[in-house]
């Protein structure tokens, strides 16, 4: 058992979000039971995920998608209302982190992303260093952009979104998870061969295709599902908790 003040402060140093200018709250983003013996991680504080928790008789809900956003209205209505309303009937901590998650270099999004995948991190790039730069961590190449795409879908476990940017092998990879599809040009500035994110827009077909570096698109939700579990599973042993990942199944 732990408490919650304990447990954000695990959480802080390990994730240390004030590196980072982000789009929302890192942190505790609803206070919840004081006592904490079991955390349920996932990728989206969506309802079906509180739910969920509420079903696992979580005491806290660790995230990589929160409540809040810059921008957002703030009225409690609907959704919101819905998903607030479950977390403090039933007294769940909700502690959220969005690019601290994502920039981790052992447990965030992208190097599990990367683990997953079977690719070394040989260093980073783009704004606030988010992007990861590697290869295969077995050193040889993909033959070429159809083997690269066929391999990230069977990793992942779904279909993904190819531009073929070339025909030789690729051997030097670039990839940031989510919707880092505006990051294309600086990975193709950093001299990969190939791309891999969560989301196509319609201006990187052309880059692709343009200056020869392939695209692949590998889903959203598909492409953050790693970082969750493997930072609050090792928070969770720090204090003897339970930790349940439970993933919420979206096709974007």
């Amino acid at each position: 058992m732990t408490d919650r003040t304990t447990l954000l402060s695990a959480f802080d140093t390990l994730l240390q979000p004030e590196r980072f200018k982000d789009y929302g709250p890192n942190g505790l983003q609803v206070e919840g039971r004081l006592h904490l013996r079991k955390i349920v991680s996932g990728v989206t504080a969506s309802r079906a995920l509180i739910e969920a928790a509420i079903a696992a008789r979580a005491d806290a809900l660790f995230v990589h998608h929160g409540l809040f956003w810059r921008g957002q209205e703030g009225r409690v209505t609907g959704w919101m209302k819905q998903r607030l309303a479950l977390l403090l009937a039933h007294d769940i901590n909700l502690y959220a982190y969005h690019l601290p998650l994502d920039a981790h270099p052992e447990l965030g999004n992208n190097a599990q992303l990367g683990r997953q995948l079977g690719l070394a991190t040989q260093g980073r790039f783009g704004e606030q260093e988010l992007g990861f730069l590697g290869a295969r961590d077995d050193g040889g190449a993909f033959a070429n952009a159809g083997e690269l795409a066929r391999h990230v879908a069977a990793r992942l476990q779904r279909p993904v979104v190819e531009v073929a940017g070339g025909t030789g092998p690729i051997t030097r990879i670039a990839w940031c998870s989510g919707g880092a599809q505006g990051y294309f040009e600086a990975a193709i500035a950093a001299g990969v061969q190939a791309f891999i994110t969560g989301e196509i827009s319609e201006p990187q077909a052309h880059y692709a295709r343009e200056c020869g570096v392939t695209f692949v698109a590998c889903g959203h939700h598909a492409s953050e599902r790693y970082g969750a579990p493997a930072v609050a599973g090792q928070v969770a042993a720090q204090f003897g908790l339970a930790h349940e990942f439970i993933d919420i199944d979206n096709p974007a």
